[in-house]
């Protein structure tokens, strides 16, 4: 995937006094956010996070943005700012650190914390410089303030940028709830301040820009958990996000109100809640939390357990648990609870596990049955809030796939903010800010980076074209040796499939095919490997299509002896 505008050109040079905006993630899809602004040949780094892959992407781990717009230029780049610890906002962190270990990164206590505990696994020890709402720090040309937002992590930021060019805010991942679990409420009053001296560009969340009104508060979530805690009869089983602190904190209040102990699953909610806890973000009463291998000497109406994989993740232990492929096995007196939002393109994968849960019998929990999860992104009554409080001269959606950049901007429409000044871009699209005007001036590379174990950046499109073809159908093998002087048939063929459903036997009858095609081969004077291998493609490529109208992949080995 390029980027969303081919018709592009290349961006001019940027004008002297302008400030530049190339968005390499996050700008079309729930995930890898990465945005760099530029003024006078430097640059400043908001965000650099992950995309989870989706079924269309087998063998993926991970998706980085693309660095190559930024790969000569890393000595440019003055810090990268980090708005909240989010996975789609960090998780990308540590690929571009192994390319310059020693950019800082500018973040909130807790954000530094989870980003330091990840960049240890990397053995990399990162420059950083702590800041919270309120703060204001020179990183180069760029003067950024920080302001407090309530999300679903403690410490999330929103920033002003503030160059000659004009004044840039970026709301990051923020809503309005007005009861945070914390206390720490959005910097409405900051953004109001903001409005008043002036700001030319707001780049604003639109994950929820299709939902009408006003998130519910986070606190509304607790009593509903704890009336599923008194109802249920055996095990609980809950599923979150590895970063959620204040459902965690939820989770654990409710285990102790009911007398329960909680283990945790999973080594990155052991490690984020072990980071929590020691920064006095997650408070866990003595005695609460136990082993997980301590669960089988408890009665099981005593066991909370709490687990990633809310979304589907194949390898996920809720997943192998819905599967009966764990060990934990899932029985008629146990409650599953699914404390989080539907990451979109996992429903599918969710759905699966609700329901191999529900098989198993199971009492099943989730936000489509009982309110044990509300979103951390403001929804559209909050973005219109935002638009009257600010008052902004241009906007330019930021955080979602297509539909949401559209409602976002149908949203500032209705404030009033006109068609010319609102900027519509997409991953790769570069906007320039000049004269109080934000407007697109081109576009650059910007592709998708697959992670694949240790590697990184060498699966390609053809790749998870080819993992596709085998996954859906299957392949077809044939195996011959040839004369190197005559070209004639000395071993084989021999034809196997696997995969296809195409019986062993049933191949039999594209032999006499293959044959004849090397031996007419044979007859011309081709000899060359590679070119027969073609010629075996195509004629048992063809055989396959017209006989069982299936289109498997065809590995021809042709050796030469």
């Amino acid at each position: 995937m390029s980027h969303p505008h081919p018709e592009l050109p290349s961006p001019a040079p940027l004008s002297p006094g302008a400030l530049r905006i190339v968005p390499l993630g996050g700008l079309g899809e729930i995930g890898r956010n990465m945005t760099v602004f530029e003024y006078g040949g430097r640059l400043l780094i908001v965000d650099c996070g992950v995309l989870f892959p989706e079924a269309h992407q087998p063998g993926v781990d991970l998706i980085l943005p693309d660095f190559t717009y930024i790969a000569d230029r890393l000595d440019d780049i003055d810090a990268i700012v980090l708005t909240h610890a989010h996975e789609d906002h960090i998780g990308a962190v540590p690929y571009l650190l192994k390319r310059k270990d020693d950019i800082p990164l500018i973040g909130s206590k807790l954000t530094l914390a989870l980003i330091e505990a990840k960049l240890q696994e990397h053995r990399i020890r990162p420059y950083t410089l702590q800041v919270d709402g309120g703060t204001t720090e020179r990183l180069g040309p760029f003067e950024c303030e920080f302001f407090a937002v309530t999300h679903s992590i403690p410490d999330a930021l929103a920033l002003a940028i503030r160059t000659p060019a004009g004044v840039v805010l970026h709301t990051g991942d923020f809503k309005m709830d007005q009861l945070p679990l914390d206390g720490r409420l959005t910097d409405l009053p900051g953004f109001a301040r903001l409005g008043t001296e002036g700001v030319d560009l707001i780049m604003v969340d639109s994950t929820n820009a299709e939902v009408p009104g006003f998130i519910p508060a986070e606190r509304e979530i607790g009593p509903v958990i704890s009336r599923v805690f008194a109802g249920a009869k055996g095990r609980i089983i809950v599923a979150c996000f590895a970063s959620h602190v204040h459902r965690v904190q939820q989770i654990i209040d409710a285990a102790v109100a009911h007398r329960r102990k909680v283990a945790l699953v999973g080594r990155s909610m052991v490690r984020n809640m072990g980071v929590a806890q020691n920064l006095g973000y997650l408070t866990v009463p003595p005695g609460v939390m136990v082993d997980p291998k301590a669960i089988d000497d408890l009665p099981e109406d005593q066991v909370v357990l709490l687990s990633t994989g809310s979304q589907g993740e194949p390898m996920s232990a809720l997943s192998r648990m819905a599967n009966r492929d764990h060990a934990i096995r899932i029985t008629d007196q146990d409650t599953v609870i699914l404390a989080s939002s539907l990451i979109p393109g996992n429903e599918n994968d969710v759905g699966r596990v609700i329901n191999g849960l529900t098989r198993l019998g199971a009492d099943v929990v989730h936000k489509s049955n009982a309110l044990v999860h509300v979103s951390g992104h403001a929804s559209a009554g909050e973005l219109i809030y935002l638009y009257n409080l600010v008052k902004p001269r241009n906007v330019m959606p930021v955080h979602g796939e297509p539909r949401h950049l559209r409602a976002n901007a149908d949203l500032a429409k209705l404030t009033g903010i006109p068609d010319e000044r609102i900027v519509m871009a997409e991953d790769g699209v570069v906007v320039d800010l000049a004269d109080g005007l934000a407007q697109v001036v081109g576009s650059v590379p910007c592709g998708y980076v697959y992670v694949d174990g240790l590697s990184v950046g060498d699966v390609t499109e053809a790749s998870l074209k080819d993992r596709r073809i085998l996954g859906d159908e299957g392949f077809v093998s044939v195996f011959v040796v040839i004369d190197a002087n005559t070209g004639k048939i000395t071993g084989g063929p021999e034809v196997t499939a696997r995969g296809s459903g195409i019986d062993d036997e049933a191949l039999v009858a594209v032999v006499p095919r293959i044959v004849d095609v090397l031996q007419n081969a044979a007859a011309d004077g081709t000899t060359d490997p590679h070119q027969l291998q073609q010629m075996v493609r195509r004629v048992v490529g063809k055989w396959v299509n017209e006989t069982y109208r299936r289109r498997p992949m065809i590995l021809p080995v042709v050796v030469s002896v």
